[in-house]
């Protein structure tokens, strides 16, 4: 079944046609004739013979967007101007920006906010560094660090593709928990490098946030970064996933009246998340897990196994089983995926 439209893929196409009584009508059929969804009509402008309209719709991918586009081109009087994405739109010029929680109206305000009264403050923490907490932004700061090996489902695009990423994490901090937040981008993979780079810019921070670092290469820097600093660290990839998965399978064990101790469960993916999610599960109970990767099954017997997958291999998989994703999933009471799309059908699901 194909999906359904999302906002996600929303874009806003301006055009002109015939003014008359069903115009609008023919708009409306020919974006529901190719499957899209119409969530606004706006009249931008109106005359006697012609009219202006802004169509925004919801399409399912960029190629059905296209179709939608094509769809309203082809209707009999209609002339296309401009096609918008806005979730490009959104995203221009980024969306945080930094602003004063101080007036800074006159000389007395500048004076005390900059030179020369705050040399007093500074003083003040060079006596005693703990009062950076009540005397800056570091008490309500956090770093979102990344360089841009996992981003999203998207893979190893870059420090630079995955700054609007960065920047949404951002956003959610401040909207949700009211807490000021900054992506950095590293350009650099080498583990030392960014253990380095995080631990000279922590001062200005109360907790670091690492996101989308590939595995297995996160968990080394999460564990030294932890041993270095003085503030949390966590990494959204693991810690953020695991909490939202054992919150969603508690919700849904209660439903169905199983308990997370007696249910068997089958996980596709091994890396940052997936093990994440495994070592959360066991500690609030789990105990028949079997978890796969790309290679099948990860059991005691499996060959060339890295440190991460031989502590899965001796902590889950009581029975050994050796065999592919599917069987795994068959006769078990909960699947989660955090792996590639794709890997099961409905059969898969009903087995």
């Amino acid at each position: 079944m194909a999906s359904l439209p999302s906002v996600s893929y929303s874009l806003t196409v301006r055009l002109e046609l015939d003014a008359g009584g069903s115009a609008v009508g023919s708009l409306t059929n020919a974006v529901e004739h190719v499957g899209g969804m119409i969530t606004a009509l706006d009249v931008a402008a109106a005359g006697h013979e012609r009219i202006r309209i802004d169509v925004t719709c919801a399409a399912r991918d960029t190629d059905h967007a296209q179709a939608i586009v094509d769809a309203l081109g082809s209707v009999e009087g209609v002339t296309v101007h401009k096609v918008s994405d806005r979730t490009f739109l959104m995203h221009l010029g980024g969306k945080i920006e930094m602003s004063s929680k101080v007036p800074l109206r006159n000389r007395d305000e500048l004076s005390m906010a900059y030179t020369p009264g705050v040399a007093r403050v500074s003083q003040a923490i060079a006596a005693n560094k703990d009062d950076a907490r009540r005397l800056t932004i570091k008490r309500n700061s956090v770093a979102v660090v990344t360089d841009g090996s996992a981003v999203l489902g998207l893979g190893n695009i870059g420090p630079e593709a995955a700054m609007p990423v960065m920047e949404g994490k951002a956003a959610l901090f401040k909207r949700f928990a009211d807490i000021d937040a900054w992506p950095i981008a590293l350009d650099t993979q080498d583990v030392d490098e960014i253990v380095r780079t995080v631990q000279v810019l922590a001062p200005g921070f109360g907790g670091i946030n690492l996101e989308d670092i590939s595995a297995p290469r996160c968990f080394e820097v999460e564990a030294r970064l932890r041993e270095l600093l003085d503030i949390p660290v966590f990494h959204d990839d693991q810690h953020g996933t695991a909490i939202v998965v054992l919150a969603a399978l508690r919700n849904a064990l209660r439903v169905v009246g199983k308990e997370l101790s007696q249910v068997r469960i089958a996980m596709s993916g091994a890396g940052a998340a997936g093990t994440a999610i495994l070592k959360l599960l066991m500690h609030a109970g789990a105990k028949d897990i079997i978890v796969s990767d790309v290679h099948g099954a990860v059991h005691a017997e499996r060959e060339q196994l890295d440190d991460n997958l031989r502590w899965i291999s001796e902590h889950t998989n009581p029975e050994g089983y050796s065999g592919d994703l599917r069987g795994a999933v068959a006769g078990a009471d909960v699947f989660i995926g955090v792996s590639a799309p794709n890997l099961l059908t409905g059969d898969d699901v009903a087995r």
